[in-house]
């Protein structure tokens, strides 16, 4: 397994409840495949550096996860299609 960082963010507009729903969704797809989630940090609503979709603002989410190939991959494709996530990154951690 190869270990991640991943950072995504939320639409600022996203309902709290609709907010942890992706999370705990985003989560499962790890666990779910083989794979772990080692360390979930919600940094909250924060002003972004430049205006993404019309929002200057957004929710942070950093995920560490120790991920197959096929978990890595079904979390790109579900990601893609939620509108909810306005950008996201996927990282290998080197450390």
């Amino acid at each position: 397994m190869t270990k991640y960082e991943i950072m995504f963010i939320i639409r600022p507009t996203t309902p709290e409840e609709t907010r942890q729903a992706l999370i705990e969704e985003f989560q499962n797809i790890f666990t779910s495949r083989d794979s772990e989630v080692v360390k979930v940090d919600t940094w909250g609503l924060r002003d972004m550096a430049y205006e993404i979709q019309k929002h200057r603002k957004g929710y942070y989410v950093v995920m560490d996860v120790k991920a197959t190939e096929e978990a890595r991959a079904e979390f790109d494709r579900v990601i893609a299609l939620r509108e909810d996530v306005i950008r996201h990154i996927m990282i290998k951690d080197v450390r």
